[in-house]
Order: structure tokens, then sequence, then C-alpha cells
């Protein structure tokens, strides 16, 4: 009889830092090729889902609100990014990605080579499996 070798939390936990370790790696090289921190191409990656007020930006960055003021005044100085006075609250300063930024964002992705042939070794059925596997773990269900 075989048995089933289960594996534990322990075991998810030290993969998924060994992954996201190469991950970050990867995209910090790219970014890097884009004269770009790590942090600001995070900034653009974030934006790149839809405008976000700066202090949710700071709370998705897990840094101070002052860190994203830096960040956000060099992204905006190379037109990657800009600032938008929010339609419904004039004291909300919202972050809206620019064509420039999407194209920058672009770039750092395709360069992003040590992840993207990983990804690409996978099957479609392995690949549908590994989506829905991230999103059950890592995306927030809405009520």
């Amino acid at each position: 009889m075989t048995e089933v070798h289960r594996v534990d939390t322990a075991q998810l936990l030290e993969l998924l830092s060994v992954s996201l370790g190469a991950f970050y790696g990867d995209f910090t090289i790219a970014a890097a090729s884009e004269n770009l921190t790590a942090s600001q191409g995070k900034t653009l990656t974030v934006l790149r889902r839809g405008p976000v007020a700066m202090r949710a930006l700071a709370e998705t960055l897990a840094c101070d609100a002052s860190n994203v003021t830096g960040i956000i005044n060099r992204l905006e100085k190379r037109g990657l990014v800009r600032r938008e006075t929010d339609a419904t609250d004039r004291r909300v300063t919202n972050l809206v990605i620019t064509a420039e930024g999407e194209r920058v964002t672009d770039a750092i992705r395709a360069k992003m080579h040590a992840t993207r042939d990983g990804l690409n070794r996978l099957c479609d059925e392995d690949r549908e499996r590994l989506c829905a596997l991230l999103t059950q773990v890592f995306v927030p269900r809405r009520p």
C-alpha cells in the first residue's frame, strides 16, 4: 500500500518564501533595467489595477505615507503617474498610471525572464490549477 505524503503548512510557507524570493529578485532586476527601484516598480504594478488614493497605496505597500510621497514624486517626474483630485472628496488625492507608466510596467514584466520561463514550462492544466490556487489563497473574497 502506498503511503500518501501530506504537505504541512510549514513546508508550504517555506516554498512560498523561496518562490517569492525568486520572483522578487527577478522583478527587482527587471525594474532596475527600467531605472526604477523595486518599490517604484511595485507602485506601478498596483496602479495598473486602477487609481488608488495615497493613503491606500501606503497601506498596500506597507510603508509610511511620507515614503509613498517620495516614490510618487519620482514617478511623476518621469511621467509614469499623475495625481488627480478625487471627484467625490476633494481632500483625497488619487494616483493614476499614465500610458508611459503602463508601457514601463509591460517592459518590466517582459524582462522577468526567470519567472516567465518557469511559468511557460507549465501545461495548460497546471496553469489553470495554479491560477485557481493562487486566487483561492491570496485574492480576498468579496462578501
